[in-house]
């Protein structure tokens, strides 16, 4: 039986099967309302620079035309930041939705903007500009999480935790020193995140389909426009990159992400009834179906699974690009929905979080409580140097009274007070030596930066529409 199925006409291909035309647009009309004021932008840029090309006998568009359309574009973008922007199936993708609207309006002027590009370096290039905007605005959530745990620590100050290795009691630290290290780590995080931002901030728009074209495009001036700091110069390279800024931005949040959920597990812990150093915000704990009693730090757990979930996206990446040959192939139209994912999940991540540690309350006294003899055990040996013992003996002495006192018998590493070996330490780092001025100045530079940056992009993008 022959299918009565028509085939469907979109602005590139005359026919197309519609079942075929659904599998290879997939979600990119979803996807890409993420991308419809970046590629506005992107155009508006090339038409600009298409009006400015020298050595043609008549320009392809006119300076008039060029500010034509940039109106254009303007009026489009605008829709986008209201959510009124729509991309029909048989557009396929958000660059054909604009060139559409383009042409619509403003007749054979819209069809000539595509001249020069193709698809390719179109969504490379959207896609690099909504990394950097994204990448900036992780970083901001990131600094915000970062000052909730050192104010926690700062407001806690010296109160005694049980410092603890392969989960057993260790040595002494500090509620302060707990926080603030994990700030610490979270912030180590941004080195990874401008890792990905200077690999987005290349302009790939002239390298079309990955072998430029016979027309004296001006790619340093597109550059100039979208605000990147440098072009991408081989166009075959620039084709190549498709995929690898998207990988190297799910390898930051996985990473970014795993430091989380070491964070999320630690105060999952801590808020134990075994442990009850730490109370969770009410709020943001949930209830059981049967059991009355209960509130459960399911959004501490789910940290974990979120975590997980990014590193199993930066799996799927790189398995995407180990086996791809050289130039465009579609399979990199699926890392779009990758990193868009991967972000979406770390920056809620991010967001939530700093909710529940600005909320989270400490139990002094149960904190104190848990000291046993032997988290002083390290300390007393230490004493013992600094009386002329070597460090060995000391080691093997301390060692050796413990024996006695789990026996019954006095022991001299029962009798320290947790908040002297708390105020004790005192070099830089440690529970005496925490300078909470060393985050704060990093958060208040990072911010500064992020400002500095995204302004930037915003300044083209109010210049690229006039």
């Amino acid at each position: 039986m022959k299918s009565k199925k028509k085939n469907a006409k979109t602005i590139t291909d005359s026919t197309i099967d519609p079942d075929v035309l659904a599998y290879t647009v997939g979600d990119d009309p979803i996807l890409d309302l993420n991308l419809a004021v970046w590629d506005c932008m992107g155009t508006a840029a090339h038409v600009t620079m298409l009006s400015e090309m020298k050595g043609l006998k008549r320009p392809i568009v006119t300076k008039g035309e060029a500010a034509t359309v940039r109106k254009e574009l303007g009026k489009i973008a605008a829709l986008a930041e209201k959510g009124k922007f729509v991309i029909r199936i048989d557009d396929q993708d958000v660059h054909m939705a604009v060139e559409r609207m383009l042409t619509e309006k403003l007749g054979d002027l819209g069809k000539k903007i595509h001249t020069g590009r193709s698809r390719n370096d179109q969504v490379a290039v959207d896609v690099r500009l909504h990394m950097k905007d994204a990448i900036l605005r992780t970083e901001s959530e990131l600094v915000g999480l970062a000052a909730q745990l050192e104010l926690f620590g700062a407001k806690t100050g010296m109160v005694p935790l049980v410092g603890r290795t392969h989960l057993q009691p260790a040595m002494p630290s500090s509620v302060e020193m707990w926080a603030t290290g994990h700030a610490e780590m979270i912030l180590d995080q941004l080195e990874n995140l401008e890792a990905a931002y200077r690999l987005a901030d290349a302009n790939p728009l002239g390298s079309a389909a990955g072998y430029g074209v016979p027309l004296p495009l001006d790619r340093r001036r597109t550059t100039e426009l979208l605000a990147f700091s440098r072009s991408i110069h081989n166009c075959f390279g620039a084709s190549m990159a498709r995929g690898e800024c998207e990988a190297a931005l799910l390898s930051a949040l996985a990473q970014l992400m795993a430091v989380l959920s070491r964070l999320a597990e630690d105060m999952i812990l801590f808020s134990m009834p075994e442990f009850a150093y730490f109370k969770l915000p009410r709020a943001y704990c949930t209830g059981s179906s049967i059991m009355p009693q209960k509130f459960n730090p399911d959004v501490l757990e789910l940290v974990r699974s979120k975590a997980a979930q990014v590193l199993g996206l930066q799996t799927a990446s790189l398995s995407l690009l180990h086996a791809m040959p050289g130039g465009y192939n579609r399979d990199l139209q699926d890392c779009k929905w990758l990193y868009m994912k991967g972000l979406d999940i770390t920056r809620t991540t991010l967001r939530i979080l700093a909710k529940v540690v600005a909320g989270t309350t400490v139990d002094p006294d149960r904190c104190r409580k848990a000291f046993t003899p032997g988290v002083f055990a390290t300390d007393v040996a230490l004493r013992k140097v600094a009386n002329g013992t070597p460090w060995r003996d000391a080691y093997h002495a301390v060692r050796d009274q413990f024996a006695a006192l789990y026996d019954g018998k006095p022991a001299e590493v029962a009798s320290i007070d947790p908040d002297e070996a708390v105020a004790a330490k005192c070099h830089e780092g440690t529970t005496g030596g925490i300078d909470h001025e060393v985050y704060r100045g990093r958060m208040e530079t990072a911010l500064k930066d992020i400002s500095t940056r995204l302004g930037a992009l915003q300044s083209a993008k109010k210049a690229l529409f006039r």
